[in-house]
């Protein structure tokens, strides 16, 4: 038997593995997440708003969210995408973590009902309502390769927003990029689906922890617009309860019940 015999063996038992671990978690999860919102939808009432702000093209914010608070991002133009990374405010070692919000929920996929998980296997936010489903967690944000020296990009924006929290390069982790349309082809490799981009779309994330967010309003790194077609995009944060014993985001799985359960110990 041949060295790459053996290898292929050995990749075909992991792959068949991983088939089973899956299967076993999905038939775990409800069969259909909740519906996503549509546009016009959800409307926010105005006594429950803390504030609202902007972030121009190219430019970042820096957000503090409490537990029992939520943070719409809405893209007006329907043309944006804002790219997102977070830190536990008491403890900034705990940081956003999409490789684990990835295989806890054996899926990539970021839509309404399911939650982001922190490095400790906590609920950093849930996503509670969401017109488009058309986010992405694995590709990244833009750099300085992607559009080059004419514009901003999210690695830059991301390291001037965490120097002003107190933080470093080594304290930025994996984004998470919202309304960035990025599937999969049959060989693998990404693809840009821009008709799932629409004028409206909004995403509210509500925070099951203190959180410190750092947002980036940088065209994505697959985006084939050049220059960047990037425009403005508003947050609102505001006021909203804290996850009952049946939201959809806690009994999504076993798995992110048990994250709640974390959560929930460290603030009881």
């Amino acid at each position: 038997m041949t060295s790459l015999e053996t290898k292929r063996e050995v990749a075909e038992a992991n792959r068949r593995r991983y088939e089973e671990l899956r299967a076993a978690g999905q038939e775990a999860t409800p069969k259909a997440l909740p519906s996503a919102t549509a546009l016009g939808a959800a409307p926010i009432l105005e006594n429950a708003v803390i504030s609202r702000e902007e972030i121009p093209a190219d430019w970042y914010a820096i957000v503090r969210l409490r537990r029992g608070e939520a943070l719409r991002i809405a893209d007006p133009s329907g043309r944006s995408s804002v790219s997102v990374i977070g830190w536990r405010d008491e403890d900034t070692s705990e940081r956003i973590n999409c490789a684990d919000t990835v295989k806890v929920q054996w899926s990539a996929a970021v839509s309404k009902g399911r939650v982001i998980l922190s490095d400790m296997g906590r609920v950093l936010f849930s996503v509670i309502e969401d017109t488009s489903g058309a986010h992405d967690i694995l590709v990244g944000g833009s750099t300085p390769a992607a559009y080059g020296a004419a514009s901003r990009n999210t690695q830059e924006n991301f390291i001037a927003g965490a120097a002003k929290v107190g933080l470093g390069v080594r304290d930025i982790p994996p984004c998470v990029t919202f309304f960035a349309p990025v599937s999969l082809d049959e060989n693998g490799c990404f693809v840009w689906n821009q008709g799932r981009k629409q004028p409206g779309d909004f995403v509210d994330l509500r925070a099951e922890m203190n959180a410190i967010l750092v947002l980036s309003n940088c065209a994505h790194p697959l985006d084939p617009a050049r220059p960047s077609a990037a425009q403005p995009v508003v947050l609102v944060r505001h006021r909203i309860p804290q996850a009952a014993a049946d939201d959809p985001c806690r009994t999504g799985s076993p798995e992110a019940m048990r994250a709640f359960q974390f959560t929930d110990r460290l603030y009881a």
